[in-house]
């Protein structure tokens, strides 16, 4: 206890000093707090736009969808397997499709589309439909019409009110055809669903491909992205073949890839960051040594142990860096809340890339705890092992050119 209080009282003795050094780990950790909420902000809003617009965090599916999606490989929608998948822990609720291709064409157009049988309650639950729609009136349960993304009604010039004709192959090889009137246009903020994308009622889809009672998925949502390796492990105790489970990260590989190689990018950035500050921390570390090796000599002359001498001065420098560190830890705390209940609205060439990637024009920051401790521990990582440095030096210590210093 009394190394502790000689090593704090030290410290204060050069306070500009100390307050430099501190002050470099104080923005360390505040610039690399801010990077990691706004990386992991950005990440977390597009895994979100991925789940909410189209794959959900786990499908049940027949095991042979997959690899073959076809109106042939869809799954019995029945009562027991829905209660089965719903009543799972950490599932918030379940949201049935039934999606498959199908060409739609006016007088002098047609284009591929992706034809998505939905029940509306449950997607505008989901997803949020009504706020996607830019004219028109979102789907009720039982509406003979269709939604149609605007990318689509551009290309075939289609408006409400008009009629699309659908045409496909149904369950078992069987035709569909049917003409809709348009209800509602929505303007999605995925460029590639907005091309090809068409919504209809469960039921009318289903009776457009003849597979009455048949979905392609169930799209289970679940409480927090976070409970999804607990959500699996209970649905595939419950889920045995014909079903198989399929997650986001599953279903979407090339997305995931390109965040890890982004977050591995900004790992790099980070490492630069760190090194500032830990020569920052070194070199102060450093000058303290060289202005204080007469001090030391004298101290270790009179009789002061060397390892005791050490263990002040490695106290001293973990007194720096947890100062610095706590100080930019309560110093981050509202900076990112703010910026967590306020996201940046990005404007011109950002924005339109953004738009472009299928996101929202705005820049998010997390607030996950991961986001705050692991700069905190990091850069007190970095402090301790600096703190390394002076006790080797006090056992180093050459007495004669200490006192002649």
């Amino acid at each position: 206890m009394e190394n502790l209080k000689i090593a704090w009282r030290n410290l204060w003795r050069n306070r500009k000093r100390t307050l430099i050094t501190v002050a470099s780990v104080f923005f360390g950790v505040i610039v690399s707090t801010f990077m990691s909420s706004m990386q992991e902000g950005s990440y977390s809003t597009m895994v979100d736009n991925v789940v909410k617009f189209y794959s959900g965090y786990i499908q049940v599916q027949n095991e042979d969808y997959w690899d073959h999606k076809t109106i042939n490989n869809t799954i019995k929608l029945t009562d027991e397997l829905l209660k089965k998948v719903s009543s799972s822990d950490r599932v918030s609720y379940v949201v049935p499709r039934l999606e498959s291709f199908a060409l739609a064409s006016t007088n002098d157009q047609s284009r591929g589309t992706i034809l998505i049988g939905i029940d509306p309650a449950k997607e505008e639950q989901m997803m949020g439909i009504g706020k996607w729609l830019s004219s028109g009136k979102i789907l009720l349960p039982g509406d003979d019409g269709i939604l149609l993304a605007a990318g689509l009604a551009d290309y075939l010039k289609l408006g409400l009110n008009d009629t699309l004709v659908l045409l496909g192959q149904g369950y078992h090889g069987l035709s569909a055809a049917g003409k809709y009137p348009v209800k509602g246009i929505i303007d999605l903020p995925s460029p590639d669903l907005n091309r090809q994308l068409v919504y209809m009622d469960l039921e009318n889809c289903q009776e457009f491909f003849s597979a009455e009672g048949l979905v392609s998925s169930l799209i289970v949502m679940l409480d927090s992205p976070y409970d999804l390796p607990h959500a699996r492990r209970v649905l595939n105790k419950k889920i045995k073949s014909p079903y198989t489970l399929m997650t986001w990260d599953e279903m979407q590989p090339e997305f995931v890839q390109m965040i890890e190689a982004d977050r591995a990018g900004a790992v790099v950035m980070k490492g630069i960051l760190y090194l500032v500050i830990g020569f920052g921390i070194l070199g102060t570390i450093s000058m303290m040594l060289a202005e204080r090796r007469r001090e030391m000599g004298v101290l270790v002359a009179i009789g002061l142990q060397r390892a005791k001498l050490g263990l002040i001065l490695f106290y001293e420098t973990v007194f720096i860096g947890l100062t610095g560190v706590l100080s930019g830890f309560m110093g981050s705390i509202p900076l990112i809340s703010y910026f967590y209940n306020n996201p940046v609205k990005l404007t011109g060439d950002a924005a339109e890339t953004m738009i472009e990637m299928g996101l929202e024009p705005n820049m998010y920051f997390s607030w996950i705890p991961s986001v705050f401790y692991n700069q905190v521990i990091t850069v007190f990582i970095i402090t301790f092992l600096i703190g390394i440095i002076p006790v080797a030096n006090s056992f180093r210590l050459t007495l004669a050119k200490a006192l002649r210093a």
